[in-house]
Formats: C-alpha cells, structure tokens, sequence
C-alpha cells in the first residue's frame, strides 16, 4: 500500500495520541480545582486558571511575535467557541464541590453521545441507526451513575449535564475552527474571553491561599489547562471529532487514581457500572468508525 494510502489512518493515530495527552492534562486539572475547591470560592479557582493559563500561553505565543494571530476568519465562532469553554469550566468545577472526579466525569462522558448527535448537521458526519443505539444504551449508562429520584447525585449531577453540554459544542466548534484558524489563534482567544470576564471577578471573591503549595496548584491550573487544550486542538487538526471523542474515556483512569490518592475516594458499585456502560457503547462508536473507513485507511494485521 502506498503512503499516500497510509497517510489518513497515520494522521488519525496522531490525532489520537494528542486526544490521550490532553484528557491526561485535563484530569490532573480537574483534581487540582476540586481541590483548590475545597476551600476557595469557585469563580476563584475558575478566575485563577484563566488569568495563569493565559499568562503562560502569552509567553509563548502572543501577536507580537506572531502578527497573524489575531487574524481569524470566523470571529463569531471563535467567541461561541470561547464562551462554551468557560461554562463547560465553570459548570464543571462547581460540581466538583459536591461530587467526586469519577462521578463528575462518568456524567460528562455522554459528551461523544453529544458530539455524535451534533456532527451530522454541523460537520456532515452522519449517524447511523447502529451508532444512535449505542448512543441510547450510553444515556443508560448516564441514568445509572446519576439515578435520578432515587436518592443519587441529585441536584449537583445537573451542574456535570451542563458542562457536557457545553464541552460538546466546544468540541464540535474546536472541529469547525481547525479548518480556518490556526492553533494558536484558537487557543489565545480561548483564553483572552476567560481572562476578560474572570479577572474582574477575582477582586470580589478572593481570599489568600493559605499555603505554598496552593499557589504551584493555581500556577498548575494554567499549565495544565493550556497544555491541555492545545494538545486538543491539535487533534482535531489530524482526526474527526467523532473519531477522537471516544479517547476522552482514558480520563476516567487518571481520575479514579487520582480521587483515591489525593482525596481517598473509592468510587461506587453504580458509577463503576455505568461508566463502564458509557465506556462500552463509545467504544463501539469507534469501532463502527473504524469499519466504515476501513477501505480508505485499513489497519494492518497483527
């Protein structure tokens, strides 16, 4: 087979492995603002990973270096791109207050269910009725972790719902944006519209973090949070959102280890259960990605 032949299926690896790296990024983030949560105010943490991600993304890549960056040929995407990011953060890590990083993000993996509904008319990527029954057994998956009027995660698993919500047309706009703008024009105004909104806030809900270690975890934020999402937007350059969404379940691997190491929370029988049926149904939507453009990029044997 020639390279030409092999040059999809290598871009979609690429695409894949930079999707693992950023939901590694995102779930040492997570466990630092459910942390900082504990005994900070929300739009606190929330105003801090802004103000530090933007600040390191500045040092490397700004418009004065880099002329072009402000240039982009969809504005009024880029700001709906911008604004569904801060409330998928928000929403996100409000819940973190109440729930624990597995139960937060079993209920936000119905994300690709999302995605997957959304990229027929919004990318062309059409669903097909074995992918919507995967997607309906994926919902199963949700109503199990969240148990809804049987004394669950209650109220405070709608705060995830949101943020899935929200993360989904994230992703979908982050898909429409790599074709026109380039990674570093889409990732500073992502961080421009945080930090112009959330700094402000910061006067009127700061308290001083009580110790050393608090301020490496604001700075942490910021590192994790830019690194995290250049790598995304990266990987929407090289595959299909519906190809790199299911990977976003390697994030439930860091989160149980890190909820158990650092707050030493054991996850239940149900959120095990219904991640696990998430997990499987997104797994199968790959799958039935991978057979449908196997003609074109077919994976080797062994």
């Amino acid at each position: 087979m020639s390279d030409t032949a092999h040059e999809p299926r290598r871009q979609r690896l690429i695409g894949i492995a930079l999707m693992c790296g950023a939901v590694a990024s995102f779930a040492c983030l997570d466990c630092m603002a459910k942390y900082l949560g504990t005994h900070m105010d929300v739009l606190q943490v929330v105003g801090v990973r802004y103000a530090s991600a933007f600040i390191i993304a500045l040092t490397f890549s700004n418009p004065l270096n880099q002329p072009g960056m402000l240039r982009t040929g969809r504005p009024v995407l880029q700001l709906g791109r911008s604004v569904l990011m801060l409330g998928s953060t928000v929403f996100n890590f409000m819940a973190f207050r109440y729930l624990q990083l597995d139960e937060a993000l079993a209920i936000l993996f119905s994300t690709p269910f999302l995605i997957a509904i959304l990229a027929g008319p919004v990318l062309g990527e059409w669903v097909g009725w074995r992918r919507w029954t995967a997607i309906m057994v994926g919902f199963v998956g949700v109503l199990v972790v969240v148990r809804p009027g049987v004394g669950g995660l209650q109220w405070a698993a709608l705060l995830s719902v949101a943020s899935a919500f929200c993360y989904a047309g994230y992703s979908i706009t982050t898909r429409m944006l790599s074709t026109t703008d380039s990674t570093q024009t889409t990732l500073f105004y992502a961080n421009l519209l945080g930090f112009v909104v959330m700094v402000p806030v910061l006067p009127f809900v700061w308290t001083p973090p009580p110790s050393w270690l608090d301020w490496v975890l604001m700075v942490g934020m910021g590192a994790f949070g830019a690194g995290g999402h250049f790598l995304l937007i990266l990987a929407h350059r090289n595959a299909p959102a519906s190809v790199l969404s299911p990977f976003m379940y390697t994030q439930i691997i860091g989160a149980i280890t890190l909820g158990y190491l650092v707050f030493g929370n054991v996850p239940s029988h149900w959120t095990l259960a219904g991640a696990g049926i998430v997990i499987a149904s997104g797994l199968y939507l790959l799958n039935r990605e991978r057979k449908v453009r196997g003609t074109v990029a077919p994976t080797p044997p062994g």
